[in-house]
């Protein structure tokens, strides 16, 4: 394949000829380091290989795009062509102008040693071989089968990182300038912390909600910093081959019982497209699943479910803007949401986009703006 047209013009989409990441990503034969990924059809996702169709390759691999490349436990390496797998995805090559917006909030420079955690296809961790220099980038999943196929391939292109097997929130292979994560965290690990050196800066997401973290270490072994204005959503970080399994059950009582009855003034929500009431909702009640549908008779549907046992299910008749919810379990989820959306219609904005964060040395993490305070 003649690549570098197409990693040029992914160049041009991405980024400026003045930064930084300008030379990285023309450099970088993405191709290389997705060989096969994952497309979603009605019976799940099908694997696709890309060296049979080299047009239909070279469109995706060079697209701004996230591109699956392992659902449950099957890597698309080594999934059947042509035989559906079901399941959620449980790694991606993450689209390329967020891999570099990530990059660019860890301010590197040159010298300083980078840790990239969530090796993936190895894409982040190429960019930032080309910005730094092999010797210079660590780069770490929970996955023996992503790490081996990773460093193969970034071999094959003449890249070599460091590339680690190990639990993400676990204790980190040495001490690093910078940690920047392309997965999210539930909280913000003391590990990292530790193993970040002095002055060093942090990146990351915060699981079930939009938030892209960037902290710099403080004296007291914790560190400083804010929640960025820009937005990211990365899969939350996993110990296992997969996901625990969902709140289907659960799916099912908030379907039939009754609970308790209300009528909200606002319309149904698809919480997860409204990224602000959605990251604030998350740090209010973290792991709510959210489900969203369409009755028969075309009225809007949400659920919300927790792990807890607590569930909710809203729906919005055709013409209507009320809601009737029904709600069960410990607690009212719904009666969350709907202060948060209160909140959000009183002030004009909800304050967890440039908010302030504060890491103790332990992870504890407070956000805080305009007299509001949320901590994980």
């Amino acid at each position: 394949m003649d690549w570098k047209p197409h990693a040029a013009a992914l160049a041009a989409k991405v980024t400026h000829p003045e930064s930084a990441w300008w030379g990285p990503i023309r450099q970088t034969p993405r191709h290389v380091l997705v060989e096969r990924w994952f497309t979603p059809d009605a019976q799940g996702w099908t694997a696709f290989h890309g060296p049979s169709d080299e047009g239909m390759w070279a469109d995706a691999a060079y697209s701004d795009t996230t591109l699956v490349t392992r659902v449950g436990p099957v890597h698309a390496d080594l999934a059947a062509l042509g035989k559906p797998v079901t399941g959620l995805p449980t790694s991606s090559s993450t689209l390329p102008s967020l891999v570099v917006t990530m990059l660019e909030h860890g301010r590197l420079t040159a010298g300083v040693r980078l840790l990239d955690l969530a090796t993936g296809s190895g894409y982040s961790a190429a960019l930032a071989c080309h910005r730094l220099g092999d010797g210079l980038v660590t780069t770490l999943d929970v996955d023996p089968y992503l790490t081996e196929a990773a460093a193969d391939r970034l071999d094959r292109i003449g890249l070599h990182p460091t590339v680690v097997t190990a639990d993400a929130g676990s204790e980190l292979p040495g001490t690093f300038d910078r940690i920047v994560s392309m997965v999210s965290m539930p909280r913000i690990p003391a590990s990292w912390l530790t193993a970040l050196a002095p002055g060093g800066r942090l990146v990351t997401t915060i699981t079930g909600t939009g938030l892209i973290i960037t902290a710099d270490k403080t004296d007291d072994g914790g560190a400083a910093g804010r929640v960025e204005w820009d937005r990211a959503s990365f899969m939350t970080t996993r110990t296992s081959d997969d996901y625990p399994p969902g709140l289907s059950g659960l799916f099912t009582t908030a379907s039939t019982e009754e609970g308790d009855v209300s009528v909200s003034p606002f319309p149904v929500l698809n919480v997860m497209q409204a990224w602000e009431v959605w990251s604030m909702l998350s740090l209010a009640a973290p792991g709510i699943e959210h489900r969203t549908g369409t009755g028969e008779d075309g009225s809007r549907m949400a659920w919300m479910l927790h792990p807890d046992g607590s569930w909710a299910r809203a729906r919005t008749a055709p013409g209507d803007r009320t809601t009737t919810v029904h709600q069960g379990g410990p607690r009212r989820l719904y009666d969350v949401l709907e202060a948060i959306r209160w909140r959000w219609l009183e002030h004009g904005e909800l304050p967890v986009y440039g908010a302030r964060a504060t890491i103790s040395p332990d992870g504890t993490t407070t956000f805080s703006r305009g007299g509001w305070t949320a901590t994980l």
